[in-house]
């Protein structure tokens, strides 16, 4: 039996060639989707943890992934300051734009550098802070991976050029940073910022302080610095959605794959399946050759499939800088969708061969 399904698969090169491609196209789409949501969550979790602030206090809507709004007026951090069990607060104006590639997102923060650095334990490792409209500051990552100097010219919100000043270390929030007057000069937004930071005296007791701010100031968004970074999944629920809904059209791709090069192959083998019968074939026979044909090209496939999101994350990162990071969990369910949708995919034409009459299947023409 195994030299048979050997043989029926070099016999016909292009249709397996075209079942592979879809059982492979299948698990790709799985793995780089996932493997992108998974790198980017862990990457933005990452760099926030460094955030030594226990408090974010801002407006209602304003700290979402799918939109950019400076709606807090900074005349809050004075207000915050006076309120026992505040040690300090800084203004941070973020914006979120399409990145320069125009693949994927980019996060610019606007701060005062002094008072940021010194919450949030920063120090720069090179040149100096941003002081003018049009000066930046990086992470060293950032400027290691784009090979960014100290007077090197970078574009922002599309258009507008900024100067490197600086490189600051470590990771924390945004990768560029700018000053809060050019953020808001940038926005067209005076005065106003995204959130402020917060510093308890005694993190011990930031539950106790974060109802104090939410009785002296409400109408306003108290969050605890620990809570608002968890994942990118919290800031845009409907991922998980799209995620499971990418899974199942995964499934139905290679399941209809399969399928269509199945039932193509049963039609110009019926007289093969025709002379079979006649030597005494059992009907679970030949479902069972069908079949073994049908997973060993989902193996090929998946085997194709793995390489191929492996490769293609290795060049988009280099390309364009977005993280993918591949889990146990997904691999599992990108080969239990290709192995699915081959043994899925192949049954009815199992089953359809299995029923030929032999007389007729040995008179096909």
């Amino acid at each position: 039996m195994d030299n048979m399904i050997a043989a029926n698969i070099r016999q016909r090169p292009v249709r397996t060639i075209v079942s592979v491609a879809g059982i492979s196209l299948g698990v790709c789409l799985v793995m780089l989707f996932t493997g992108l949501a998974t790198g980017m969550s862990n990457d933005l979790q990452r760099r926030n943890s460094n955030l030594r602030a226990e408090i974010l206090f801002t407006r209602p809507g304003s700290m979402q992934w799918s939109s950019s709004s400076a709606s807090l007026s900074t005349r809050y951090v004075d207000l915050l300051k006076a309120i026992d069990g505040v040690v300090d607060a800084v203004p941070v104006a973020a914006y979120i734009f399409q990145d320069n590639k125009g693949f994927g997102l980019e996060r610019v923060d606007g701060v005062d550098w002094a008072p940021f650095a010194k919450m949030n334990g920063l120090r720069l490792i090179e040149g100096r802070a941003p002081e003018a409209l049009d000066e930046v500051v990086l992470d060293e990552v950032k400027a290691h991976n784009n090979d960014y100097k100290i007077g090197s010219v970078i574009k922002l919100f599309g258009k507008r050029q900024y100067r490197v000043t600086g490189v600051y270390s470590p990771e924390s929030g945004a990768r560029t940073k700018m000053t809060l007057a050019a953020m808001q000069d940038a926005l067209e937004a005076p005065d106003k910022c995204t959130y402020i930071l917060i510093k308890v005296r005694d993190p011990q007791q930031e539950a106790e302080v974060a109802k104090r701010i939410d009785t002296a100031l409400p109408g306003n968004k108290v969050q605890f610095t620990r809570d608002v970074f968890k994942s990118i999944e919290s800031n845009i629920p409907a991922l998980g959605v799209f995620l499971r809904t990418l899974v199942v059209l995964a499934a139905i791709v290679s399941t209809l794959v399969v399928l269509l090069a199945m039932y193509t192959t049963i039609t110009e083998r019926t007289r093969e399946i025709g002379i079979l019968k006649a030597l005494g074939a059992s009907r679970g026979y030949i479902v069972g050759v069908i079949e073994k044909e049908a997973l060993l090209i989902s193996v090929f496939g998946l085997v194709i499939g793995f390489l191929l999101s492996f490769a293609a994350g290795f060049v988009i990162h280099r390309a364009y800088g977005l993280l993918f990071e591949y889990t146990w969990k997904w691999a599992l369910t990108a080969a239990a969708i290709g192995m699915f949708g081959g043994a899925v995919g192949a049954l009815y034409p199992a089953i359809r061969a299995s029923n030929l009459d032999p007389v007729n299947a040995l008179a096909y023409d």
